[in-house]
């Protein structure tokens, strides 16, 4: 069964959908899962330094009190399945197109999964600067890639239009915002559904393979 996600690495939804998303699967473990993420820019117009995180955020959500209550909120639902967010760690709310490039490159090597993770623990755990070379290249080398292939890479322009024409694509479908599901290309789900949602599209699809799976041929 394939599953696309859309998300950002600095979406504490995606990383809560993500964890849901694990739990559906593992509670359907008769069902093979081809799971393949995509990028989403949350805050496109983001300088390629990143900003101030504690400035951002103000402006973004009206005052440093209301982003305060905001991520609180954020930080419950997290605890729920297993999460511990340290949003007072986090510094610069960065630029994601790199981080994005590396979680493409990693698809070649099937390492999407381990690296979507890593990049959520650095920022929401770790508070390190997903624009920061660095960070990427050490995220990578934990994913079990070429750190230094990566390095180079992210000091061209290489994959930077195919990332882009990714995220215009999801926005011209219709994608507001993230984590958004697409299960075998037919089925939408928008935000950090709960594994009883997920099962629900697994199931609905499974019925419709078996009733075709028994459909007479056509003439």
């Amino acid at each position: 069964m394939k599953i696309d996600v859309i998300s950002d690495t600095v979406c504490p939804w995606c990383f809560i959908g993500k964890r849901k998303l694990e739990q559906a699967m593992q509670e359907r473990p008769d069902l093979p899962f081809d799971v393949h993420w995509h990028p989403f820019q949350l805050h496109p117009d983001m300088p390629k330094e990143g900003a101030d995180r504690k400035e951002f955020t103000a402006k973004k959500f009206g005052s440093v009190e209301r982003a305060r209550e905001l991520y609180q909120h954020v930080a419950t639902a997290g605890e729920a399945v297993g999460l511990d967010f340290n949003f007072k760690k986090i510094e610069r709310s960065p630029n994601t197109l790199d981080s994005h490039r590396v979680i493409l490159w990693a698809s070649g090597a099937g390492l999407q999964d381990e690296i979507v993770e890593i990049l959520f623990r650095k920022f929401f755990m770790d508070g390190k600067d997903l624009g920061d070379h660095q960070t990427l290249i050490e995220a990578a080398e934990e994913a079990g890639m070429d750190g230094k292939i990566v390095g180079d890479l992210l000091n061209t322009d290489r994959d930077l239009d195919r990332v882009s024409s990714e995220e215009y694509q999801a926005r011209q479908i219709g994608v507001q915002g993230v984590p958004f599901f697409i299960i075998n290309d037919k089925y939408a789900l928008s935000g950090a559904q709960d594994a009883a949602t997920f099962h629900q599209v697994f199931d609905k699809i499974a019925e419709e393979e078996k009733a075709e799976a028994a459909s007479p041929p056509s003439e």
